[in-house]
């Protein structure tokens, strides 16, 4: 057995944690579409070599997809058994919600790391690409009922076989993007990513030794299940009930339930989704392997001082009753995963709310108010622009809440409205905070945004939204966030959709704009509790009640 002092140890995770981090700036940097180069819609990760469990993942891409990629790790694992076992060169790259989780648009490449011959651990490299086909650019279509509507499924395959090309899957996948230009630089982004990640990783095999690299790696997550035991240990035993809702699955116009009960027994804390609803003909429906990184990525916000690895799950239970939507099988479309992940993750932090009310957070926005424009530019060539927006996020004990920022799933950023304006043939007439639109409380919800976008031609949008019908909740006593509101400029003046968060196809003359008022976090504790110093600095800066 391998003895690691805690600096040695507490270094080691720093390199590998660098390396992760390294990936993500080459992607970022290489990245075509501003998805991935600006918004960082991306991430990169460690995971074992045999069960493709987590290990490290890096601090500036989206959480939500660390918590996936360990099943998308494991889904290669599988198919690629010993009769075609990984070679050293090797990458494997599909989109298939249904292994790996989220949607057809999130890409994911992975690559074994050979050290002395034998396989050492895996690399995976995934990013939001901005087309992959399906009857909507952009990929983000409230109206879909299966996947096929929804974009081009790459299944699990090799697209490097011991180092050499097979071109054959390169042309395949982009023939079905509307951008295959784009497309191609965000695949070569991410090879150099991958490129990166195995140099630094055989480099510090080799300085370090791999038995203590992989000891390293496994302590690592031995104390981080320590940990979250402990916590777990201090809270109280019992069983606490949560469910919210979301407006719709984008064909009918019926709320969809999602119910959690949260139950703590000793060092044991358990999840049951009994009581959520079933799986719909819309794509709400997320799977499997995206509800449990949903409640990972819930357990790193509420229990943040805990290395992020696959020790944090280790005395986690969680319960997903067969034939509803949050264990979609195919073809159930998924499109909309966003949505639902964050309604799971609120229904969680409510629940929290109850067992540890001194950490009490109200909850955050909920939506990323998904937007797709596409036309034609004067040449002929399709333009197609995809974007997500901020909103507020919930009181917390340390104060208000964050105004403008991203949800919780994500360390994305939004793009910026420079970058958007010179990307594609638009032009943002409005950008500002939502005055009003947080809860109010003790500390209030932060501010949603107004966001007002023309276009320059003529245009169709697609919007994916949420909380058009069921506001952020505030916790303690405090007050729910405003909800979203979404309209388009016509002729006959501005129109809201039929479904409140969701349309498709809305034609728009050329200077029509789009519209979104994003939600405002829910408040936390009384209002009539706020300091009055808070209150003072409330009229000063105008903010209304």
């Amino acid at each position: 057995m391998i003895d690691l002092d805690p600096v040695t140890l507490a270094v080691l995770k720093g390199r590998l944690e660098q390396i992760a981090d390294e990936m993500d700036a080459t992607l970022f940097r290489r990245a075509f579409n501003p998805t991935i180069a600006e918004a960082h819609d991306a991430c990169h990760g460690i995971y074992h070599a045999d069960t493709g469990a987590t290990l490290i993942q890096g601090k500036s891409g989206l959480p939500i997809f660390v918590g996936v990629m360990a099943h998308a790790v494991r889904a290669v694992i599988e198919k690629f058994t010993a009769d075609r076992a990984p070679a050293d060169g090797d990458v494997f790259i599909f989109n298939d919600p249904y292994l790996g989780g989220t949607h057809l648009s999130d890409m994911r490449l992975i690559r074994p790391v050979f050290s002395a011959g034998r396989l050492f651990c895996w690399l995976a490299s995934v990013g939001h690409w901005n087309d992959l086909g399906g009857a909507v650019p952009g990929n983000y279509n409230p109206a879909a009922t299966d996947y096929f509507q929804e974009a081009v499924l790459i299944p699990p395959v090799r697209l490097y076989r011991a180092g050499v090309l097979e071109q054959d899957i390169v042309d395949i996948i982009l023939a079905a993007s509307r951008l295959p230009d784009t497309a191609f630089g965000d695949l070569n982004a991410h090879l150099s990513a991958l490129d990166l990640g195995v140099a630094r990783m055989l480099d510090l095999v080799a300085e370090t030794g791999g038995d203590m690299l992989a000891a390293a790696m496994q302590r690592l997550t031995d104390i981080s299940a320590r940990q979250i035991r402990a916590e777990i240990a201090g809270l109280p035993d019992g069983t606490w009930h949560e469910e919210d809702f979301l407006d719709n699955d984008g064909r009918t116009d019926t709320p969809l339930r999602i119910a959690c009960a949260v139950t703590i027994e000793g060092e044991t804390l358990s999840f049951d989704f009994t009581g959520s609803a079933g799986a719909c003909a819309g794509p709400v429906n997320i799977s499997r392997a995206t509800t449990e990184a949903s409640v990972y990525v819930a357990l790193k916000h509420l229990f943040p001082e805990i290395a992020a690895n696959s020790g944090v799950m280790v005395p986690i239970r969680i319960h997903i009753p067969e034939g509803c939507l949050l264990d979609a099988k195919r073809p159930a479309p998924t499109g909309g995963y966003t949505e639902t992940i964050l309604r799971v993750i609120d229904v969680i932090f409510s629940a929290f709310a109850r067992i540890r009310p001194d950490a009490a957070t109200g909850n955050a926005y909920g939506t990323i108010n998904a937007l797709s424009l596409t036309g034609r530019r004067a040449n002929g060539s399709q333009w197609v622009m995809f974007s997500f927006f901020g909103g507020g996020h919930g009181g917390n004990p340390e104060g208000d809440g964050l105004s403008h920022g991203n949800p919780p799933i994500a360390t994305a950023i939004i793009p910026p409205v420079e970058i958007m304006e010179q990307a594609y043939p638009i032009r943002f007439t409005q950008w500002a905070l939502r005055d009003g639109s947080g809860g109010d409380g003790a500390q209030r919800g932060g501010l949603g945004a107004i966001y007002e976008i023309a276009v320059n031609g003529d245009a169709e949008a697609f919007v994916f939204a949420e909380r058009a019908r069921f506001s952020p909740r505030g916790v303690l006593g405090g007050g729910d966030g405003a909800r979203n509101v979404i309209a388009f400029e016509q002729e006959d003046g501005w129109q809201t959709p039929a479904l409140g968060s969701k349309a498709v196809g809305v034609k728009l003359a050329s200077g029509q704009r789009v519209r979104i008022e994003t939600p405002g976090g829910g408040g936390r504790g009384l209002p009539a509790d706020r300091a009055p110093d808070d209150l003072k600095r409330d009229a000063a800066l105008g903010l209304t009640p």
